[in-house]
């Protein structure tokens, strides 16, 4: 589960399945009621850790499925209200409730309790500000505990729903590409960031929405937060703009670095940072050309290139870095 929550709904037009759960869940605090995806059996439209808040004036927040169980579960939720009492259910293969199937052919494991630990919601949102790796623990009577990450699973009846940072993206340049792209990840609801040396990007790039910073010296770039979950990306023609910003990357923590241009635009780019000082393990950390679809050149398409690129990698990635870390 990602650590970066979306807006307040009384600040958004998102669809509330799209509303981050948890926040949701402290913000509305007494006779809120959790549901939580436990476990999948087969197909399944959401992974275990998915959730739904559920206020006590009906409003909710997450989904658990597509659509197919949300209903029932809101009903639920005020018996759970009503009584304190946890309730664990299955929907779909193998499930009681012969009238609610889910299209897909799959079960899912959904737990349901009354939220009774603001306080631990106060430590998980603080966590996820300061985008540490942490997780929720909820034990088989729904009491909740904040733990060291751990992957998201049932063991036995306490279920632990890992959270990690969001990912979030550094986005450098002075045309239209870098523009669709902060455009589409703002759109899309991602933290980020753009810098530039144009004045005009920048403001074009706040009228959408996206927070701006000009490049102006040295200390713009030592002075930005780079994480393990942070992409970065580089959107010049004029290539002489990029060594000075790749040399101070490729020595950040970010797990994606990568810069537009063809090929050869990319052989000449590591010849030049060779000759600058920078060595081979380095050097391979920054990539190019960028975008599943390489021979991208217009810059929406290209941004989306560049973008299901990184998720993909992001994905592939970060639960496998962070097994490691623990161990």
């Amino acid at each position: 589960m990602l650590c970066n929550p979306p807006h307040l709904p009384e600040a958004t037009a998102q669809h509330p399945s799209m509303l981050d759960p948890w926040q949701m869940a402290q913000h509305w605090g007494v006779g809120t009621v959790m549901a939580v995806l436990t476990a999948i059996h087969g197909p399944a439209y959401r992974d275990p850790g998915a959730a739904m808040a559920i206020a006590a004036d009906g409003r909710f927040a997450g989904a658990i499925t597509a659509g197919c169980v949300e209903a029932d579960i809101i009903l639920r939720a005020e018996q759970v209200r009503q009584t304190g009492t946890v309730q664990f259910l299955r929907y779909g293969d193998g499930s009681p409730f012969f009238d609610l199937r889910l299209p897909c052919g799959g079960a899912v494991e959904v737990r349901l309790f009354l939220l009774r630990d603001p306080e631990v919601l106060d430590a998980l949102a603080d966590a996820r500000t300061q985008r540490r790796a942490v997780s929720l623990q909820i034990n088989g009577d729904g009491r909740m505990s904040l733990q060291a990450w751990h992957p998201t699973g049932l063991n036995d009846t306490t279920f632990h729903c890992g959270f990690t940072p969001a990912l979030r993206f550094l986005i450098f340049g002075n045309g239209p590409e870098s523009a669709a792209f902060s455009s589409l990840v703002h759109g899309l609801g991602y933290d980020h960031l753009l810098l530039s040396h144009v004045q005009s990007i920048l403001a074009v790039a706040r009228t959408s929405g996206s927070p701006t910073q000009e490049i102006g010296t040295l200390a713009t770039l030592d002075d930005l937060s780079c994480d393990a979950q942070t992409a970065v990306v580089l959107f010049y023609h004029d290539h002489d703009y990029e060594p000075l910003i790749l040399q101070r990357m490729v020595h950040t923590g970010a797990f994606y670095i990568g810069a537009q241009g063809s090929r050869s635009t990319q052989a000449r780019r590591l010849e030049r940072l060779a000759a600058l000082g920078l060595d081979k393990s380095e050097l391979v950390r920054i990539r190019g050309p960028i975008g599943l679809t390489q021979s991208s050149r217009d810059p929406r398409s290209l941004a989306i290139s560049v973008l299901a690129e990184i998720v993909d990698l992001y994905a592939r990635t970060e639960t496998a870095r962070l097994l490691e870390t623990a161990r």
